[in-house]
């Protein structure tokens, strides 16, 4: 490709940021600063997610906080459809006769793209690297083995709703805690998907069938796309409910169990949606145990799922799930897991961090009817005793208290304020 065609390309897709900079009220990403010292010295920070998450918008965000000269090229471009590894060098050179000297590169997207990550490694022995993709699997590849760990990855996730909160409230202020239960009680009914903010419920249903056609059907070939399409919506819609590969293959005849495995897996690949599996000091009990899928943002739960009427409690056992993976995303020895016993007392997410359980944790909408209450206090005490805690965590929407049941603490917290908070 002809480098003044490729100075083209780069000075436009430059010019479309810029211009979305000024044009719309960007949302500062909570996680800058956590990244920022990766890039103190030449290094590959791989910014990894679901299509449409904000990676792009993440990475023009650290290059401006690092105050950086810096060069960015979009692979995921129609224009570029053609591009071959030799034009990987014309790229560099295109940046220095645009930009002169530069420091940090943005490679977006660039998987598709043969011998890219052979260019990368070379940059990086000079420069400060950032490479976005929304497939987990960019890294088990070349990558892995020409960088052998030389690298920083990290998933960012659709915005939370710290994120999109427009002010910082005062806990202990009645007239902000009713303005953040109104922004949460918004934040529940849309989407954390960035665009959703400029073009409304019609973007999640795209990115939705993008994630199912480009990262799923076309990267994997997948022949019996109509049956993907099923089990996906039926994972989608049935999000926070066990299931197991076996139960999907009846429900969907298909054959091989490992055949809906492997669907299950690409689904993962592509960020839509998280497993989780049920805890078990056993590692071979966790294995065979049924697990649990959340989806990757709740917009998705609202605007695509198949049930006439939505359920509030699992939404916000799905905003959880994901809150815990953000805060899994800076910590990677937390691991998360779903717990229940024989009785099917059952308790929402169980946090490892290490060899240690962290906490326990149960999201629940309301606990005025005492059924409810007595329930969701009974599970989690029994996975304090069979676990040997002292103590369990229960997140409402409005119940703010400690009571002390059969020698175990139990606090009651918003799941705002939790939402809010730094540690898990």
């Amino acid at each position: 490709m002809e480098i003044e065609i490729l100075k083209r390309i780069i000075v436009s897709q430059r010019e479309e940021f810029e211009k979305t900079f000024k044009e719309f009220p960007v949302i500062d990403r909570d996680k800058l600063d956590y990244v920022k010292p990766f890039l103190s010295h030449p290094n590959i920070l791989a910014i990894l997610g679901v299509r449409r998450s904000g990676k792009s918008f993440f990475s023009m965000l650290l290059a401006r906080e690092l105050k950086e000269n810096f060069g960015y090229i979009n692979f995921d471009d129609e224009r570029l459809i053609d591009l071959k590894t030799e034009d990987l060098d014309r790229i560099l050179q295109a940046f220095y006769e645009l930009y002169g000297e530069v420091n940090l590169i943005i490679l977006d997207e660039p998987q598709n793209i043969r011998g890219w990550e052979l260019f990368a490694n070379r940059l990086r022995r000079t420069k400060k690297v950032i490479i976005t993709g929304s497939n987990s699997n960019l890294l088990s590849g070349e990558l892995a083995t020409h960088l052998t760990g030389r690298y920083i990855d990290f998933t960012l996730y659709p915005l939370s709703f710290k994120e999109i909160l427009n002010f910082k409230p005062n806990v202990y202020l009645t007239e902000d805690i009713a303005k953040v239960r109104e922004q949460l009680g918004s934040y529940l009914k849309e989407s954390g998907f960035p665009e959703f903010r400029k073009f409304g419920p019609k973007i999640v249903e795209v990115i939705y069938q993008d994630i199912i056609n480009k990262d799923c059907l076309d990267r994997h070939n997948i022949k019996n796309k109509k049956t993907f399409k099923e089990l996906s919506g039926y994972l989608t819609s049935n999000f926070s409910r066990e299931f197991t590969y076996s139960k999907l293959a009846n429900i969907f005849n298909i054959k091989d169990v490992h055949t809906v495995k492997n669907y299950v897996d690409y689904l993962k690949e592509a960020f839509l949606i998280v497993v989780i599996d049920r805890f078990s000091p056993k590692l071979k009990q966790q294995v065979i145990s049924p697990k649990k899928a959340y989806v990757v943002d709740h917009g998705i739960c609202n605007f695509l799922s198949f049930k006439l009427s939505k359920d509030i409690g699992k939404l916000l056992e799905n905003i959880a799930c994901i809150e815990l993976l953000r805060r899994r995303s800076v910590n990677s020895n937390l691991e998360i897991y779903y717990w229940k016993d024989y009785q099917q007392h059952e308790v929402d997410f169980v946090i490892k961090e290490g060899p240690k359980i962290k906490t326990i944790m149960q999201v629940c909408q309301d606990l005025s009817e005492p059924e409810t209450k007595e329930r969701e206090v009974k599970s989690l005490i029994k996975a304090c005793k069979e676990l040997k805690l002292k103590e369990g965590l229960i997140l409402t929407e409005n119940t703010e208290r400690e009571e002390k049941v059969e020698g175990i603490k139990i606090t009651f917290k918003t799941i705002w304020k939790w939402l809010l908070e730094e540690k898990t």
